[in-house]
């Protein structure tokens, strides 16, 4: 039993070592007896062992990826709720940006953020208005 676990703490020094300091700092503050530290190490690194990230499972997503876009909604994988703009829910709610988002869920690098009506209809209001064509008209000198 002891030897699998020193086995399996060479395959992870960060656990070890983090096994140590807070096994260093718990003695340093309380008095432990010399015959209870080989108990205190081995339910410090059984304790940590067991936050390994790789045994946590992925929540499964609010909605079907697939039907997450609808012309005048998006729908957050994360928590299910409906949004024309993406983006700034993800930064404020999940500290994530678009890129981390695709990523986590494996969206393809052209999942949208807004939804397609809400941009088409930002793209009409500034086409009426002109933006983009300033550049190219000159100014009158005065």
């Amino acid at each position: 039993m002891i030897l699998q676990d020193v086995n399996r703490s060479m395959e992870c020094p960060e656990l070890v070592s983090l096994t140590a300091e807070i096994v260093a700092a718990h003695v340093s503050n309380n008095s432990v007896p010399t015959s209870d530290l080989p108990e205190l190490i081995q339910t410090v690194h059984g304790a940590l062992a067991a936050l390994d990230s790789s045994t946590v499972t992925a929540a499964p997503p609010a909605v079907a990826p697939e039907q997450s876009i609808a012309d005048d909604h998006l729908v957050c994988l994360e928590d299910g709720k409906r949004l024309k703009m993406l983006r700034r829910h993800l930064m404020i709610h999940y500290n994530m940006t678009p890129e981390q988002y695709r990523a986590k869920w494996n969206l393809p690098v052209d999942y949208p953020m807004v939804a397609p009506a809400y941009a088409a209809r930002r793209r009409d209001l500034a086409k009426q208005i002109g933006l983009g064509t300033a550049a190219n008209r000159k100014r009158p000198s005065a």
